[in-house]
C-alpha cells in the first residue's frame, strides 16, 4: 500500500514532466510544483497541485523530489549550487533526477547528496511523450533496487518498467545506450522511407512490411507514420535529442571507443538544428532528404546552415566539440584536414553529409534538392 503521507515536489512540468507530475497527483499525493513558467504548469495547478514560487520553496517540505530539466547545466546549477536542492530540502529527502544528463554529474550530486544527509539517484526515462501521458515510461536508475524501495510506489505511478543499473551515474550511461540505440534507428528509418520513396514505392506499405520483418524498430513503428503524416510535432525535441547524443559521444571519446551509428546521427541532428529545426520532433530528420518546400513548410531554412557552419570554428565531425589540430571527436580518431570520421565522409571545405551531399555554396541536403 503506497503511503500517500509522502509529499512530492516536482520541478520541470514541460513535455514530458507535466503529464509524470499528473500521474503522482491522480494516485493520490500531494504535489508542490515548481517551472520557470507557470502557464506550463496550469494544468497541474487546477486538478490540485500547489504551485510554488521558486524550486527551493517548492522541496522545502517535500519528502520526494522529482527534477526534469532540459540540460546537464541547469542539473548542476539546481542541485549544487549554494542555494541549491542539496542545500534547500530537507535531511533524509529523496532527490530523484529524471533528466538525461551526465553520468559523472549524476555521481557528483549522489556523493554530495550522502555527505549532506539525503539520497539522490538519477532516474532519466525513455517512452517518449506517449509513455509520459499513458504512465508506461520505463525508469532507468542509477542504484539498486533496495536504494529505491521507498519510492518505489511512487515510481510505479508512472511506469511500467523499472530497471536498476545499481550505482550512481549508471542510469544515465544506460539511458544514453540507449539513445545510441536510437540514433542508429531513426537514421535507418529515414534511409528506408529515402530509398522507397525514390523506388516508386507505397511508403505506408513499405513501412508495414519492415514492421513485419527483422528490421522493425520503435523509429519505424511510431515515428515514421508522423513523418509519413507530415507530422513534425515534438514528443522528443531534436535539440534534447542532440544533447543526449553529445553527450554519449563525449564519453565514447574518453572511453576512446568508435560510435559511428551515433556519430552519423549527430551530424544529421546537427544539420537539422543549424536550419531551425531545433524544437522539431525527432522524426524530422526525414526532411532532410525530402524536396526543398517540404522543407520550408515545416519552417525550415537551408540558407542557414552555410551561414552558421562557415563561422563556426568546429570541424564538423558531430560531436559538438571544439576542434584543435590534435583532436579526436566521438569515433576516436584524429581530425585533420583530411580527416573522415566515423560515418565515412571527408570534413573539409567539400564536406559531404552522412546522405552523400556537399554542404558548401552549392549544398544540396540528402535529396539533392537544395541548391543555393
Amino acid at each position: 500500500m503506497a503511503d500517500k503521507n509522502l509529499s512530492v515536489a516536482f520541478i520541470g512540468t514541460g513535455i514530458m514532466g507535466a503529464p509524470i507530475a499528473g500521474h503522482i497527483l491522480d494516485a493520490g499525493y500531494s504535489v508542490r510544483v515548481f517551472t520557470r513558467t507557470k502557464s506550463k504548469a496550469a494544468g497541474l495547478i487546477e486538478r490540485g497541485a500547489a504551485w510554488a514560487e521558486s524550486a527551493e520553496a517548492a522541496v522545502e517540505d517535500a519528502d520526494v523530489v522529482f527534477t526534469m530539466v532540459g540540460y546537464p547545466q541547469e542539473v548542476e546549477e539546481i542541485y549544487l549550487a549554494g542555494d541549491g536542492l542539496l542545500a534547500t530540502s530537507k535531511p533524509g529527502a529523496y532527490l530523484i533526477d529524471l533528466t538525461t544528463s551526465s553520468p559523472e554529474l549524476a555521481r557528483d550530486i549522489a556523493e554530495a547528496a550522502e555527505v549532506s544527509g539525503r539520497h539522490a539517484f538519477d532516474c532519466p526515462v525513455t517512452g517518449g511523450e506517449s509513455g509520459a501521458i499513458a504512465g508506461t515510461l520505463t525508469l532507468i536508475v542509477g542504484a539498486t533496487e533496495r536504494d529505491i524501495e521507498p519510492v518505489r510506489e511512487v515510481l510505479e505511478c508512472f511506469s511500467s518498467n523499472i530497471f536498476c543499473f545499481g550505482g550512481a551515474g549508471k542510469g544515465q550511461a544506460a539511458k544514453l545506450a540507449n539513445q545510441v540505440a536510437l540514433a542508429s534507428s531513426m537514421v535507418g528509418m529515414a534511409d528506408a522511407m529515402a530509398f522507397a520513396q525514390q523506388s516508386g514505392l507505397d511508403l505506408e506499405q513499405i513501412r508495414q512490411m519492415i514492421c513485419g520483418g527483422t528490421g522493425k524498430s520503435g523509429a519505424m513503428e511510431q515515428l515514421a507514420p508522423k513523418a509519413l503524416d507530415g507530422d513534425y510535432k515534438p514528443g522528443f525535441m531534436v535539440q534534447h535529442f542532440l544533447k543526449d547524443l553529445g553527450l554519449a559521444l563525449q564519453v565514447a571519446e574518453e572511453k576512446e571507443i568508435a560510435l559511428p551509428g551515433c556519430d552519423t546521427a549527430f551530424t544529421l541532428y546537427d544539420m537539422l538544428d543549424a536550419i531551425g529545426g531545433a524544437r522539431l520532433g525527432t522524426q524530422a530528420i526525414t526532411l532532410l532528404y525530402q524536396e526543398e518546400a517540404d522543407s520550408v513548410a515545416a519552417g525550415l531554412d537551408w540558407s542557414l546552415y552555410t551561414s552558421q557552419h562557415e563561422e563556426d570554428e568546429e570541424c564538423g565531425c558531430g560531436c559538438g566539440h571544439d576542434h584543435g589540430h590534435d583532436h579526436e571527436c566521438g569515433c576516436g580518431h584524429d581530425h585533420g584536414e583530411d580527416h573522415e570520421c566515423c560515418c565515412g565522409h571527408d570534413h573539409g571545405e567539400d564536406h559531404e553529409c552522412c546522405g552523400g551531399h556537399g554542404h558548401g555554396e552549392d549544398h544540396e541536403c540528402c535529396c539533392g534538392n537544395h541548391g543555393a
